[in-house]
């Protein structure tokens, strides 16, 4: 005989203790759906019977889905004495466990037991019908430890199941809820089975996965729904629930196991969001660790998301363009389905859906919101679906999903400030030489920024044929203006200008000519003069004060020939010796002559 205090503690793979792991809602399946068991146990004999010490450490079971049938989903459970298992094989493949629960009852010594999980559909998708081996399940070194405090006990065991579900378009709509978890009796355990969404309720049917229920052991033991005992003759008798058997194979040799299915059409109410499940056990210790439904279930699902956002810079403008689906659904969305938009939480405006959507259908458009005044720079967009103004007006198969969000920032616009002219020196006919480069830091808001410069405003506002050297930058001509683009790392940008001026500067002369053809000093060249100064007038005399030569813009610069008769014949090579010079710019900023000395050597 089993004796099992009801005092536990359930721990998840991680360190938080807890007294068990309530039965909720792990998956939801709205369609043409319906759900089967493919599972085995790993004890030889039930444990409550032959009071043995070892274990098998693997086990097979047939899956058998008729023509039409199309798996959507297989979740593999895998549970026993002892800490766990984490790592196993079905049909040859390493299977890691992703979910968890322990169990420790602690009456006279501290006694573990475990559950895993994992999913593994895409492995049998990819299977299909056929043997299923789970093996390198060895509770063995557990089971068989001295001292012996599960086999003396008589809750050793072990055993796995593969949950399927599966679609057929020939069933009807179905809403199939996978419940999981780990609660335990004795002596009872109330399980509140929530969203449940009952239209019809002929082929309504519930299946159970629990673990260590013994034939034998059948004192006050009942499976209720609603207050209504669930039986299952000869199978499963009114009064022995946990006692090893298999619904889906009609096997009563499931040991310490218990993978069932029961009829519940006539103990579930249309329109009942949920049922209350009731276990009951004057002895036997049993553990519930998934929980299914098939209910007959006709509802839309209306959800919405946005597949696009336009802004515009400086704008309280925001288009999203967005779709609304009916995917997860067993029936129609109505046309003029509302959806909100809320900003920062404040209602904004709606919009409605145009045309029913079938099961699985969509339809998309596009909405422009304009944005409160006080909006901040960062701001949360959310859609809500069958909602206006927070009134809903559909009911749905999933009542938690219509919502959703997005984290939007404005794009401003930078800002440019006035930014001062450049001067440089005439370089003839207004031309200049400019250095600009210090504006590629000084005028950004943000170090994140770029600016670039333009010669023209098309360029600058499509961002092309950028000044590539703006530290070197020659004007041909005076005043000119100079393009801006400052743009923010949102792509915003501001466009402002500057000009670029050019002054007369003081002419440079160089004081040595060497009238020899060489190529170097052949002429009294003065830097900043030709083409600059359009009037001057430049004289040269010698040491006793005769003008020996005359020039002007439209005459080349001193040779060393004279050209005047006052010394002598007419372009008459001057001698070697010491000359003045005086040169009559001939502009407002320069009223006196410059006077200077040059030097000509042969």
């Amino acid at each position: 005989m089993k004796y099992i205090m009801p005092l536990l503690v359930l721990i998840f793979l991680g360190p938080a203790c807890h007294a068990q792991v309530d039965i909720s809602l792990y998956q939801q399946f709205n369609g043409r759906y319906d759900f089967t068991f493919v599972g085995n146990t790993l004890n030889p004999t039930e444990n409550n019977i032959i009071n043995t010490c070892t274990i098998n450490t693997s086990s097979s079971a047939n899956l058998n889905l008729g023509p039409g049938d199309t798996i959507i989903a297989a979740y593999l459970y895998w549970a026993g004495s002892g800490s766990g298992v984490d790592t196993i094989k079905l049909n040859g493949q390493d299977i890691s466990a992703t979910r968890g629960f322990l169990v420790t009852n602690t009456t006279d010594v501290a006694r573990v037991y475990f559950s895993n999980f994992a999913d593994v559909t895409q492995q049998v998708q990819a299977t299909g019908n056929g043997t299923y081996t789970v093996s390198d399940f060895d509770l063995n070194p557990v089971i068989s430890q001295v001292p012996r405090i599960y086999c003396n006990n008589s809750t050793n065991f072990g055993g796995w199941a593969i949950i399927v579900i599966y679609k057929n378009d020939n069933f009807p709509l179905n809403q199939i809820n996978l419940y999981d978890g780990l609660e335990f009796v004795p002596n009872s355990v109330d399980i509140t089975l929530s969203s449940l969404n009952v239209i019809d309720n002929i082929g309504a049917k519930i299946g159970f996965l629990a673990w260590e229920g013994d034939a034998n052991l059948a004192i006050n033991e009942r499976l209720k729904i609603n207050g209504n005992s669930l039986q299952n003759p000869p199978l499963n008798p009114l009064t022995n629930a946990f006692n090893g058997t298999n619904s889906i194979t009609g096997s009563n040799t499931l040991y310490n196991m218990d993978l069932d299915v029961y009829d519940i059409q006539g103990f579930i109410n249309i329109g009942s969001l949920s049922a209350e499940i009731t276990l009951e056990s004057g002895q036997d210790f049993v553990m519930i660790n998934t929980i299914l439904t098939k209910l007959n279930s006709q509802l839309p699902d209306a959800t919405v998301t946005v597949n696009n956002v336009g802004q515009q810079c400086g704008s309280g403008q925001v288009q999203l363009n967005y779709t609304v689906f009916n995917v997860n659904s067993t029936d129609v969305l109505p046309a003029g389905t509302a959806v909100s938009v809320y900003v920062d939480g404040i209602f904004i405006t709606h919009f409605t859906t145009t045309a029913p959507l079938p099961v699985g259908g969509s339809e998309s458009g596009s909405i422009t919101i304009t944005l409160p005044e006080n909006t901040e720079d960062n701001f949360e967009v959310k859609l809500i679906a069958d909602n206006l103004n927070g009134v809903a007006s559909i009911k749905e198969t999933d009542e938690t999903n219509n919502t959703y969000t997005l984290n939007l920032s404005k794009l401003i616009v930078p800002t440019l400030p006035p930014i001062p002219p450049l001067l440089s020196c005439n370089e003839g006919f207004g031309a200049g030489t400019f250095d600009f480069s210090g504006y590629s830091e000084s005028l950004k808001n943000n170090p994140e920024d770029s600016v670039t410069f333009y010669e023209n405003t098309a360029d600058a506002t499509q961002g092309a044929n950028p000044i590539l050297d703006p530290s070197n930058y020659r004007a041909t001509s005076s005043p000119k203006e100079i393009l801006v683009r400052l743009e923010a790392e949102n792509g915003c940008y501001a466009i402002g200008s500057f000009l670029l001026n050019t002054r007369l500067c003081p002419p440079e002369t160089y004081n040595y000519v060497t009238p020899n053809g060489d190529g170097l000093n052949d002429t009294f060249f003065v830097k900043g003069l030709r083409n600059i100064f359009l009037n001057f007038k430049m004289s040269i005399y010698n040491r006793w004060g005769n003008l020996v030569w005359t020039g002007n813009n439209a005459t080349q610069d001193w040779d060393g020939i004279a050209n005047e008769e006052k010394v002598g014949p007419a372009d008459a090579n001057v001698p070697s010796g010491t000359y003045y010079f005086v040169l009559e710019l001939n502009e407002p900023d320069y009223p006196k002559p410059i006077v200077g000395w040059v030097y000509v050597t042969k």
